[in-house]
């Protein structure tokens, strides 16, 4: 199928442009982000508020983050977008996301597809109203031909609820004589969860402050880099995005190793000074 343009590519400041550069020029980018989106509500109550003005504007920070993502070449871009507990919430609230769901979803679709985006989710999704369900469907079967930024949502979902699914169908497989016990590995174990398939996320990004994972990815994110900030996410834009995406180009990832057998074993390029001092200017230039 012919596609139109990148629309994306043709809306970026030359600012913006040149802050992607520098960061491209890191070589370091990871290829799969996870985000806790944390702080709407407060976002809201701090502004006298209520509580689904901050969701509403969080759909802002989405839009702008998934387009950052994919016009930096970020594989996979995995969002906490309603978690099990979240159905505790007020009924008022929990109806009231559902429809900014269905909205986001009917609003984005065609841009995203144009843009080479594929949709994705995770999660009981057997548990989201039925005409979410319908129009989350529609987005993945026609989206999912498309070979860019794999954009997960993470809907009614739980990391313990996804462990204990894996482990039943692996005792199920063992039962029906398909598996021994010998059988079972880390690799193994992962092509269970509900992100079999995925890389594991290389860098976790939480908002609002907050210093816990809060049952996301729990398996997935065994090795993954961390990068909490105080910004609400309704105020979390590409700015903050870059930071934390620099922060993670800095870090030198040993997954149990030595920093000398990292450095043995890297083919990839050092971190460079210049490069790392021409980012902060961009940045520093565009808040001033």
């Amino acid at each position: 199928m012919d596609r139109q343009p990148h629309q994306w590519l043709c809306e970026r400041s030359s600012e913006d442009v040149e802050c992607q550069r520098a960061l491209l020029a890191l070589e370091r980018l990871p290829r799969h982000v996870a985000i806790i989106m944390d702080g709407n509500g407060r976002w809201a109550t701090a502004r006298n508020l209520p509580r689904i003005a901050g969701h509403r504007e969080g759909i802002e920070s989405v839009r702008d983050i998934v387009k950052a993502s994919a016009e930096l070449g970020i594989g996979y871009l995995t969002l906490y977008a309603f978690s099990t507990e979240n159905w505790k919430r007020p009924e008022a609230e929990v109806s009231a996301l559902m429809r900014l769901l269905e909205y986001y979803l009917r609003a984005e679709l065609d841009e995203l597809d144009r843009n080479n985006v594929r949709i994705n989710a995770i999660g009981k999704l057997v548990a989201l109203p039925k005409r979410v369900q319908r129009i989350l469907t529609r987005a993945i079967e026609r989206t999912a031909g498309n070979t860019g930024l794999v954009l997960t949502l993470a809907l009614s979902y739980s990391g313990r609820w996804d462990i204990v699914r894996a482990v039943q169908m692996i005792a199920l497989d063992v039962r029906r004589g398909k598996l021994s016990p010998e059988d079972i590995s880390d690799e193994l174990f992962g092509s269970y969860l509900s992100t079999a398939g995925m890389p594991e996320p290389d860098l976790l990004i939480r908002t609002s402050g907050e210093l816990r994972v809060s049952n996301f990815l729990l398996w997935e994110i065994a090795y993954a880099e961390l990068y909490s900030t105080a910004t609400l996410w309704p105020d979390f834009r590409r700015q903050e995005y870059y930071h934390a995406l620099a922060d993670y180009a800095r870090r030198e990832r040993r997954f149990g190793m030595t920093s000398e057998q990292v450095s043995a074993s890297s083919n990839s390029v050092p971190y460079r000074t210049y490069i790392k001092e021409l980012f902060d200017t961009i940045v520093q230039r565009r808040k001033g």
